[in-house]
Parts: C-alpha cells; sequence; structure tokens
C-alpha cells in the first residue's frame, strides 16, 4: 500500500521529467538511431544485438511521452520513429512484429485514427500470423522452425488485432492456437514458464523444454515469467477465454511468492546466488502486468492486491538503485536490467524495453492515482 499518495505521485512525475530529459538528450545525440543496452551506461556501442526485435520501443516511449506532455515536440519524433520501421511490416523473419508495432503505430493509431495507419497494423498482424505451423500448431521463434519462445506471447496481440479488424476467422484461430499451446507445453502447473520449447518439425510432438536467457532448461527465467503474465492477459482481453486470465493470474502468483517483497526479481529465480541479484526490466514489465491483471481480475480483492503490488514494484524502482537520475553521466532510465546474460549482452545496464515498461507502467499508475483506468492506449480494447 502506497502511504502518501502525493508524494508517490510527485515522484512519478519526477521520474517522466527525468526520462524525458534522458530520451531528448538519446535522439538528439544519436539520431535515427535505436539501441538495444548500454554500455557503461552509454547507448551507443558496438556490441552484438542477438536478434533485431526492439525497435519499437524507443518509439513507443516518445508517444508515451506526447502522451503525457501533448508537447509537439514528442508527437513530431514519435511520428518519425514509427515511420522509420514501416518497412518491418512484412518482415516474416521474426517472432516480434508485436513488439515493434503495438507499442508505435497502435499508439499512433490511438492519437489519429486514419486508415492508413490501421493498414501497417493489420500488415504486420498478418505478417505475423504467416509463420504460423499446422504441426505442432504454434508460431516458431526466429532461432528455428523447432522453437516456440514464451515471449511470442507479447506479439500475440497484433495478430488477434489484424484478424478482427479484417474480419479473418483462420487469422483469429491460429493466433489463439498458438496461446492454448504455449499454455499446455511452456506454462509449467506451478505457474513457472519454460523460456523455450522445441517441437519436432516432421510429427508436430513436443519434445523438450530449452533456454536461451536463463540458467537452465527446467529454471524460471524471470523476464520470460513477465512476457507470459503481460501476454496471456492480453490474449484474455481479446478472446474472452478464460482459460488465459487462469494461466496469466497462475504466472502471477508465482511471480509473487518467489521474489522478495521490494518486486525485483533475479535474472533466473532457480539460480543460486546469482552474481546480479536484480533484472530491473522483468520488474518494470511485471509492473505493468500486474496493472493490466488489476482491471481483468473479475475477483476485486485480487484485483486490488495486484493494483497495489505493482505500485509496490514502481516505488522500488523509483529508488536511486534502479532510477538513474542520481547517477551521473548515465543515459538510460533504469539501472539494473539485463539482456542476455550468458552472451554477456547489456548484463546490470539500462535496456530500452525496461525503460519503455517503466514508463507505461508510471502512466498507468498516474491514471489510477487520477481516479482513471490504467489501460495504456496502446493495450488492446483502448
Amino acid at each position: 500500500m502506497i502511504k502518501d499518495k502525493g508524494a508517490f505521485t510527485k515522484r512519478v512525475h519526477d521520474a517522466l521529467d527525468f526520462a524525458g530529459g534522458q530520451l531528448r538528450n538519446l535522439v538528439t545525440a544519436h539520431p535515427d538511431y535505436f539501441p538495444m543496452y548500454t554500455a557503461g551506461g552509454r547507448w551507443k556501442h558496438g556490441g552484438e544485438a542477438w536478434t533485431n526485435w526492439c525497435e519499437g520501443f524507443l518509439g513507443g516511449q516518445l508517444w508515451l511521452l506526447y502522451t503525457h506532455t501533448s508537447d509537439d515536440w514528442w508527437l513530431e519524433r514519435a511520428i518519425h520513429y514509427s515511420r522509420l520501421i514501416e518497412h518491418r511490416k512484412t518482415d516474416d523473419t521474426v517472432h516480434d512484429l508485436g513488439f515493434l508495432f503495438w507499442s508505435t503505430w497502435r499508439r499512433w493509431l490511438d492519437h489519429n485514427p486514419e486508415d492508413f495507419i490501421k493498414a501497417v497494423l493489420i500488415e504486420a498482424g498478418r505478417t505475423a500470423g504467416s509463420r504460423f505451423r499446422e504441426r505442432g500448431q504454434y508460431l516458431p521463434s526466429f532461432v528455428s522452425e523447432e522453437s516456440i519462445f514464451i515471449d511470442i506471447m507479447m506479439n500475440i496481440g497484433i495478430i488477434f488485432y489484424a484478424a478482427e479488424q479484417s474480419g479473418d476467422k483462420s487469422l483469429w484461430d491460429k493466433a489463439a492456437t498458438h496461446c492454448l499451446t504455449t499454455r499446455r507445453y511452456l506454462v509449467r502447473g506451478d505457474g513457472s514458464a519454460a523460456h523455450e520449447g522445441i517441437f519436432d518439425t516432421e510429427t508436430g510432438t513436443f519434445v523438450r523444454h530449452s533456454t536461451h536467457q536463463g540458467w537452465r532448461d527446467d529454471s524460471s527465467w524471470a523476464r520470460g515469467l513477465t512476457w507470459a503474465i503481460y501476454g496471456f492477459g492480453s490474449a484474455y482481453q481479446f478472446t474472452g477465454d478464460s482459460r488465459f486470465l487462469q494461466t496469466a493470474e497462475a504466472c502471477a502468483a508465482f511471480y509473487i511468492e518467489n521474489t522478495a517483497a521490494h518486486g525485483v526479481p533475479p535474472n533466473d529465480w532457480s539460480e543460486p546466488a546469482p552474481a546480479q541479484p536484480f533484472e530491473s526490466s522483468a520488474a518494470a514489465i511485471a509492473a505493468s502486468a500486474f496493472l493490466q491483471l488489476s482491471e481483468l481480475s473479475a475477483d476485486r480483492v485480487r484485483a486490488s492486491m495486484y493494483q497495489q503490488y505493482a505500485f509496490r514494484i514502481l516505488d522500488t524502482l523509483l529508488q536511486p538503485t534502479f532510477l538513474a537520475s542520481e547517477t551521473p553521466n548515465w543515459e538510460g532510465i533504469l539501472l539494473g536490467g539485463m539482456y542476455h546474460q550468458s552472451r554477456d549482452l547489456g548484463v546490470n545496464e539500462s535496456v530500452m524495453w525496461g525503460d519503455y515498461f517503466f514508463l507505461e507502467a508510471l502512466m498507468g499508475a498516474l491514471s489510477l492515482l487520477n481516479g482513471r483506468p490504467a489501460g495504456a492506449p496502446a493495450r488492446p480494447g483502448a
């Protein structure tokens, strides 16, 4: 429970102001550059990317700041950075088009409901859905045809959207079926989630769990679990299928039960004595996911608990341990994030998705504090 709402609200506003300064510096110093993670607190470096998945998070932050400030400086740049990724709407080599377009073009549509914006979203959703494999009933990850990632749940919304807007039942069924496949094979009985599942591409039979970013194949990678909480919540918003809400809430329960009282998890709950005890980007995603769940749960007591838990996470992330406002020469917003531990990429740094979901959660918290729903403009059904 936030004891002093006035003080908390001020800290949220101060954090958004700080974020604005950091992002203004970024797009001014490095125009048309899409960073993923900092190195020593600096965005511009030559580190490995591993894959091409997060260009939407910079534009998404610009849209959030425009929503917050109504300042046309942010609007102009939000549109510009959204247009820079338009060509990706036909990129069928990755599973991440929701990350790219839901945070940018969907937010643009909320501010300007023009047909050309909707058309880009529909095409991106169709492209994402075109990856569906009948044998196995899933959308494969970018790694290989045999691989399914828990991350894909965060990209399923744009497929549902494209199907809904175009009346394409086949596309809708592919999205829903992928959710059920993920629920069956990647979410465990205790509410934890595997990062990756491997299928036999000839028979469609599930073979085993695996991981690229967790401690080991049978462990619980924190960011993956937050993708599940948020992604299954979004699937429920589109479909009304109670199984998806039940899954989101089971994953949420695992997060709460296995995370310290401050709400920030390690990179993997199963890893003994991790060198980096915190993964702030997972916490930022969780905060936004719990705000979403607070609006979805039919149990009002549980819904209130989700809201207060999201506030607790944000209260922690607003401290100097995680907010970089008191860290000289740091270019990101959140400290203590992690991209890829095993590849030593972006470890204990700022990561672009962590900053994005942190801002989204702050905006949702402000809405609640002002007596409005927390749903961000680009969330399904908004």
